[in-house]
């Protein structure tokens, strides 16, 4: 269960898109004054190094966050993106990458509250030494618990405006259910918050099938949402020379919204292209956008 380790995927393609559409969606809900809630149900460790053995094993932010900082003539939302995570960084390579607690607490107002949740029994303690950074007394909270079932002590939140990331591993293919159920209860609870559901592309059914059903709940609802996807390669197992064959890893990830922010669409509907062109690996690279 606690396989996963985010630290060699940081700054990867999926975290690009990910985090450029929580930015915009924080740009967004932080204009009115009014105090919002943001519960992220897997968060993480919050901060990660690019430079340390995880990510040069991997080598994924070479691929991702480090091909747009090297990129001139960036979409708006995606220089947004690109000047918040410099910002964790000083003069030169960027070497620091925020996960989503950081990126989120960066972007709240005083009166804004962030709720954290994470089990993983490596990653609960270096979330909890990284928040403590923060110095944000009771905005942030670190929870160590199960987001799934976590989130419903806070929908309604009072006052009524909230944010829910969800992005686990999906290394369960339970965690495909719970998906689906989370965003049935949270709908339930706080039918007017704004979801934002990452889920990895993948040649799994349960994959395919996460979007499809979220759309009938949404619709079903009477809410509005979105759905965006990001490929950035083929999924095409290769066979080496030796006979040894070489799986190609994470090809694509999609983002799907309930109660979008209304200028969203366009926004990726400028910037996905441009990230397709800087992060594409091979002809089967390509974007999806769709909203109901």
């Amino acid at each position: 269960m606690f396989s996963y380790r985010h630290a060699f995927h940081a700054g990867n393609h999926a975290d690009v898109l990910k985090h450029a559409v929580l930015i915009a969606c924080l740009r967004h809900l932080t204009l009115k004054e009014t105090a919002l809630t943001v519960i992220d149900t897997h968060a993480g460790a919050g901060l990660y190094r690019l430079d340390g053995d995880y990510a040069r094993t991997s080598g994924e932010a070479t691929e991702g966050v480090l091909r747009l900082a090297q990129a001139p003539g960036l979409d708006p939302l995606l220089q947004d993106y690109l000047d918040l995570v410099r910002s964790f960084n000083g003069k030169g390579a960027v070497r620091i990458y925020p996960g989503s607690p950081f990126i989120t607490q960066r972007l709240l107002r005083p009166q804004d509250r962030l709720k954290l949740f994470e089990l993983h029994p490596t990653d609960l303690p270096a979330l909890v030494r990284n928040a403590a950074q923060l110095d944000a007394g009771r905005q942030v909270v670190v929870l160590s618990e199960d987001g799934f079932e976590g989130m419903r002590q806070f929908l309604p939140p009072q006052p009524r405006r909230a944010l829910l990331l969800c992005d686990p591993s999906y290394e369960l293919k339970s965690d495909y259910v719970r998906v689906h159920t989370l965003v049935q209860e949270a709908l339930k609870r706080f039918v007017t918050g704004c979801q934002a559901i990452w889920y990895p592309v993948i040649a799994r059914p349960e994959a395919h099938e996460l979007p499809r059903r979220l759309k009938a709940l949404a619709t079903r609802a009477g809410r509005p949402w979105m759905h965006a996807t990001l490929t950035v390669k083929s999924a095409r197992v290769r066979k080496l020379a030796d006979g040894i064959e070489q799986r190609p890893g994470l090809t694509g990830s999609g983002m799907f919204l309930v109660n979008p922010p209304y200028t969203l669409h366009d926004a990726l509907a400028s910037a996905l292209p441009q990230l397709v062109e800087l992060l594409g690996q091979d002809d089967h690279a390509g974007h999806t956008l769709e909203a109901g």
